[in-house]
């Protein structure tokens, strides 16, 4: 696969998942955020679950055997997914969409710096800048003031950390052994039965509910998970992490447009110029890194 069609599939996962912020929020009036998130990934891998059958066939027929830490690190991944996507689901509980989506994006500039702390890659110097941009958009988004944040928007940052893990490492994984189907399908396992897990302890769950969410789940577990993650994991086997960051992060546009179609969600001007200076940073950022400067896949 060249690099510019992995560009292309990582740019449609970014229009799924923006306007799967939408039915994230939606979904809150009949289930809660931990049974949501479970449900909706355990449908996501049985979506792929016979392109999983067949990659893993695939692979037996060339001698090539999944070991151990193959595996442990494809739960990894589904744990960090786990944890981004439940604390970013909590938040969107309290939030806008158009919030949320910007909000979430601050993940990519962690992504560079994850890279220079873990792995010794020393990031480019408009990283700095960038984060500086980023941390004042993020001001200018709550209205100028952090104390207008309410507690879903603080729940989202906090999920900003795992999302960056995921990404930087997501490609790694599937790499290793050509398995990108079969990671994928791992991940989300993992997700759903912990997330599923822990909302049949904590939340009260009802079959009402459930069929109230239903077509929000359906919309989260077909698309955003079965069809958004699957094509993230493929394509950033062939892109770099950054530059996967950076498409990735459309979809704070797409969830903006959705909230403005769907909810009729509107940024006052400060917090408008705020999310345009996010995405500003965060262009700027991967733009004027050098491609030696990046991790190669």
């Amino acid at each position: 696969m060249s690099r510019g069609f992995a560009n292309v599939l990582l740019l449609i996962a970014a229009l799924i998942w923006g306007t799967t912020f939408v039915a994230q929020q939606l979904g809150m009036a009949g289930v809660g955020p931990l049974m949501f998130t479970g449900v909706r990934f355990l449908l996501g891998a049985l979506v792929i679950l016979p392109l999983a059958l067949r990659e893993r066939t695939r692979l037996a027929d060339h001698g090539v055997r999944l070991e151990r830490p193959d595996l442990l690190a494809a739960c990894g991944l589904g744990v960090l997914l786990c944890l981004g996507v439940v604390l970013q689901q909590i938040g969107i509980a309290g939030t806008s969409v158009s919030n949320a989506g910007f909000l979430t994006a601050l993940y990519v500039p962690l992504v560079p710096l994850l890279g220079w702390v873990i792995h010794r890659q020393v990031p480019h110097l408009s990283l700095w800048p960038a984060a500086l941009g980023c941390f004042v958009g993020t001001f200018l988004l709550g209205g100028g003031t952090f104390t207008d944040f309410n507690a879903g928007d603080f729940w989202v940052i906090s999920s900003t950390l795992f999302w960056a893990a995921h990404v930087l490492w997501v490609g790694r994984v599937a790499a290793r052994k050509g398995t990108p189907i079969l990671v994928a399908f791992t991940q989300f396992v993992v997700c759903g039965l912990l997330a599923t897990g822990a909302g049949l302890a904590l939340e009260a769950t009802t079959l009402t509910g459930l069929q109230t969410a239903l077509p929000t789940i359906l919309y989260g577990g077909l698309l955003s998970v079965g069809i958004g993650f699957t094509l993230q994991v493929v394509a950033q086997r062939h892109t770099r992490p950054a530059e996967a960051a950076i498409l990735l992060s459309s979809e704070v546009l797409f969830a903006a447009l959705a909230g403005a179609l769907y909810l009729g969600e509107r940024l006052a001007p400060i917090q408008l110029a705020g999310g345009v200076l996010i995405f500003a940073c965060i262009v700027g950022v991967q733009v004027l890194s050098k491609p030696h400067q990046t991790e190669q896949v």
